[in-house]
């Protein structure tokens, strides 16, 4: 696994400049980036790691992070709430901008995919189990039927075919690849969307598809908070965006937002199925159902006292990640975790 590599210092690769915001971030800043993110690892790399700097360099100079992304973090992380996540970079379009834009830069050059958040191994359970998922799934299935819902192998006894899947904060486009190779022979998947809202990413996912065989795979630009998306899908992905979105400093208040997004753009009977480092699955579970409540009480507020089901129902969640113990605690540093729009 590797983490975030930042470039040397300007001084041996540029001559003097006038500073910028960029030039704010301290060493604490760039380290606090790279943890929040520890789990990330190479994908066909062919560049070596000074190549690496040189071009991330020329990219990150002429970044133009927002000020407030210098924060002054305390050297001794024992202090801090252990309840809230610490805001990084990684929270701001501006850091994927520059990201992306180097990687595209190493494709064109060297015909490097870039990165794959979690690894190839976490993004091949994912593809794979969410298959499984969607093909086991009786049809006209509800969640409250069986709250014990386990995904055991896939027989494929359904046509999901038309079903469309939409992966928000796609990235460079692999994880929609995974899944179309695992859906191919299934008849699974044929109809696939990637969003992100760094252009340069949509840029490199498009490129690959086409280097890769998969020319079907569409990619746009958008912002899942703001998104223009006018229609609905069978089941949305999310393999790190919501962990990224909560790393904005304003990162309580945009979640909010990404719950009443996604809940738009899942069809009922539809899955979210979401990916992440940051939150545990009982993490996730806890914020779904304040997402539910507060969307009662404002339904209350507007039709009067009712009945309306939960938005979002906890369907599964993988179960095969490696678990680490930590304070007499079981857990895992990913978890996956599905669930149904009712």
């Amino acid at each position: 696994m590797a983490g975030v590599r930042w470039p040397p210092e300007e001084s041996e690769l540029l001559p003097p400049r006038q500073l910028t915001t960029a030039d704010l971030i301290s060493d604490d800043d760039r380290s606090v980036a790279a943890d929040s993110w520890s789990i990330k690892s190479e994908y066909g790399s062919t560049v070596d790691d000074e190549q690496r700097h040189v071009d991330a360099a020329e990219v990150l100079a002429g970044g133009n992070f927002p000020a407030t992304a210098a924060f002054d973090y305390s050297s001794d992380k024992d202090e801090l709430d252990a309840s809230e996540v610490e805001a990084s970079m990684l929270g701001f379009q501006s850091y994927w901008d520059a990201s992306y834009a180097a990687d595209l830069a190493n494709f064109h050059e060297h015909g490097h995919a870039g990165e794959i958040w979690f690894g190839v191994e976490v993004m091949n359970t994912v593809a794979t189990w969410t298959k499984n998922l969607c093909a086991n799934m009786p049809q006209g299935w509800n969640a409250a039927d069986d709250s014990n819902f386990k995904t055991e192998s896939c027989e494929a006894s359904k046509d999901l075919s038309s079903w469309r899947v939409l992966d928000i904060g796609t990235g460079n486009g692999l994880l929609l690849q995974e899944l179309a190779k695992k859906g191919y022979s299934y008849q699974m998947f044929s109809d696939l969307m990637g969003t992100d809202y760094s252009e340069g990413a949509i840029d490199l996912a498009r490129n690959l598809a086409i280097r890769d065989g998969f020319p079907h795979i569409n990619f746009l630009v958008d912002d899942v908070l703001e998104t223009k998306l006018d229609k609905k899908f069978n089941v949305v992905m999310d393999k790190g965006t919501l962990d990224a979105i909560g790393l904005h400093p304003d990162g309580p208040v945009k979640r909010t937002i990404y719950w009443e997004s996604v809940s738009d753009l899942v069809v009922p009977g539809g899955l979210l199925v979401i990916t992440s480092c940051n939150n545990t699955k009982d993490e996730l579970l806890q914020e779904v159902e304040k997402f539910n409540k507060r969307r009662h009480t404002m339904q209350d507020l507007d039709q009067g006292a009712g009945s309306e089901p939960s938005v979002f129902h906890y369907l599964d969640h993988v179960r095969t990640y490696p678990t680490i113990m930590f304070g007499g605690v079981a857990g895992s540093r990913v978890c996956t975790v599905a669930f149904l729009r009712n």
